[in-house]
């Protein structure tokens, strides 16, 4: 997935009224973002993004009703929203749901009191397909949620011991440079080795790699 050709549309779901004000506010500023609508509950944010199919919906998981991670489900599911991507934006300190979130679905995490141009950066990061997971919250993540060996994954015995070893590295959070240069090898091979393992694990993107590592045990050598 490439960025969008034009301006990022960006869609917001959270029930305080005052984070989405401030979100919208932050959307507006930035020249290549567009704010696309926002939604009080994750009801409301699946009829949003049905009639304006955001590039990027940022979307706190504590909401009354259908909560975020029934909303997270939601898009994943639809192939109609194949081109949005999530962001959470949450407190990640004493937020016991990232995990879930991410196995969900959720492209990365932001935090609710983090700078503006972090939040900006994410917006642009997934929008152009990737996932946000530095390696300090893909650390905490599998630290405080993550469950080692949780069981089988379906694909995972297709892969070659190269996209395992990808695989394994992805879930450190590094980018591609930053494996190529640990492994001494160029970022296009890492790439390809990386996309054919997302095609057989069948991973939507980037996180649901880590959730797929964590789940089978996998490790860097």
């Amino acid at each position: 997935m490439n960025a969008p050709a034009g301006p990022i549309r960006v869609a917001v779901a959270d029930d305080q009224a005052v984070v989405r004000m401030g979100l919208r506010a932050l959307i507006e500023r930035e020249p290549d973002l567009e704010f696309a609508g926002e939604a009080a509950d994750g009801a409301a944010a699946l009829r949003l993004l049905a009639d304006t199919r955001p590039d990027v919906l940022l979307l706190d998981i504590r909401m009354p009703g259908v909560d975020g991670i029934d909303t997270l489900r939601a898009v994943a599911a639809d192939p109609a929203l194949d081109g949005t991507r999530v962001v959470v934006v949450t407190t990640f300190g004493t937020d016991r749901h990232v995990f879930a979130a991410l196995q969900a679905g959720a492209s990365g995490f932001v935090l609710k009191d983090g700078a503006p141009e972090e939040l900006a950066h994410a917006i642009r990061v997934v929008a152009s397909g990737e996932a946000l997971l530095s390696p300090s919250v893909t650390r905490k993540v599998i630290g405080l949620f993550g469950r080692p060996g949780a069981g089988p994954v379906e694909g995972l015995d297709s892969l070659t011991p190269r996209e395992r070893e990808m695989v394994a590295w992805v879930a450190t959070g590094r980018s591609n440079d930053e494996i190529a240069r640990e492994l001494v090898i160029s970022p296009d091979t890492v790439r390809t080795h990386v996309s054919r393992a997302m095609v057989k694990l069948r991973a939507r993107d980037r996180a649901q790699l880590v959730v797929f590592a964590v789940r089978s045990g996998l490790t860097v050598p």
